[in-house]
């Protein structure tokens, strides 16, 4: 395997960005997924020269879930005229060239007073490529927790909340990423290490949606994990372009068939591996790094000449095999029915 890629998978699993020159490499573009669909009889609904803006072309919410040691949750009361007096996490969309960390705490304390730092992405929520939520926990270093006195366009007040029935909230779609982040807590104040880490975006501008993979098999006759890698100018992990009205799930699945033919064998999304994102140029885009797994193995795999099998170290397989087959080793991503 090439040292670069070994490098650069290492990198990965860390939750770290990747060089440049790796960093940019696509697969399969949306001009090549437009190709797809044409030679299906198909017709195309996305511009191939489609670009992430954000506030015009994209949508990236950032959503905060801060407990405190009695595990109750930080809650606010909206303002909005839409959904005045309900509650909610503080949440809000990202602004133009902010990135993900610092509109999350941006967000916390224009809706409930307090400073907060951000230390690790609990979740990624996807509907359709154009759409993101980017779920965030952290503790409290500051601030004056919002009374209604101090009641602005932002928010009417915020509190610490127990028992999430006694509310009235804007939405149920809420519940699931509280519970996350309190089951999380809990692992972490265990030391259970079948958790991933604490890990944030990592900084690397994007001018694209990415979705990378790094695909998992072992091999029967040996018993060694492989990976799949790409050969397009330099050996790298195989990303394609996020097809901005479809889910990601959909994206994933042409992906694979654009890699492996119609027929791709059983295989999985274990979940996320690291998300990379710098708006502070100018450049909207972000990368999702997903692990995927084939459940058969590597001799009943056949792949279409795209891109090669290479058998990694045996220290590196062993921890891309704990990932797969530990639930919680990831960063969820839930994509939006």
């Amino acid at each position: 395997m090439p040292d670069s890629v070994e490098i650069c998978l290492k990198k990965v699993l860390k939750g770290l960005p990747l060089d440049v020159e790796e960093a940019e490499i696509c697969d399969f573009t949306l001009e090549d997924q437009n190709e797809a669909l044409e030679a299906q009889g198909i017709q195309p609904t996305v511009d191939p020269t489609y670009k992430p803006v954000v506030g015009e072309t994209v949508s990236y919410i950032v959503a905060c879930v801060i407990l405190n040691e009695q595990n109750e949750v930080l809650m606010m009361q909206e303002a909005k005229q839409t959904c005045a007096g309900k509650w909610y996490l503080p949440a809000g969309r990202m602004e133009k060239n902010e990135n993900i960390v610092t509109a999350c705490e941006r967000e916390v304390i224009e809706e409930t007073g307090l400073k907060v730092q951000c230390t690790t992405l609990l979740m990624v929520e996807t509907a359709i490529g154009s759409w993101m939520r980017f779920v965030l926990t952290g503790k409290v270093t500051g601030g004056r927790l919002k009374t209604p006195a101090d009641a602005d366009k932002e928010s009417l007040q915020a509190k610490w909340v127990g028992n999430l029935d006694e509310l009235e909230l804007r939405a149920g779609d809420i519940m699931h990423l509280i519970e996350k982040a309190r089951t999380y807590k809990h692992a972490r104040s265990l030391s259970d290490n079948t958790w991933f880490e604490d890990q944030l975006p990592a900084c690397r501008p994007y001018s694209r949606q990415l979705l990378r993979l790094v695909i998992v098999i072992k091999k029967k006759a040996t018993n060694r994990i492989h990976i799949l890698l790409g050969e397009k100018t330099a050996w790298h992990l195989p990303s394609c372009e996020i097809h901005p009205a479809k889910s990601l799930h959909s994206t994933l699945r042409r992906f694979m068939i654009d890699l492996f033919g119609a027929e791709v064998p059983p295989h999985r999304p274990c979940g996320i591996l690291s998300v990379e994102h710098d708006a502070s140029t100018g450049k909207d885009g972000v990368c999702l790094t997903l692990l995927v797994a084939f459940r058969v193995p590597l001799e009943e795999v056949p792949i279409i000449g795209k891109c090669v099998w290479h058998e990694i170290t045996k220290g590196l397989g062993d921890k891309l095999l704990q990932r797969v087959s530990l639930k919680n080793s990831t960063i969820p991503l839930h994509v939006v029915r």
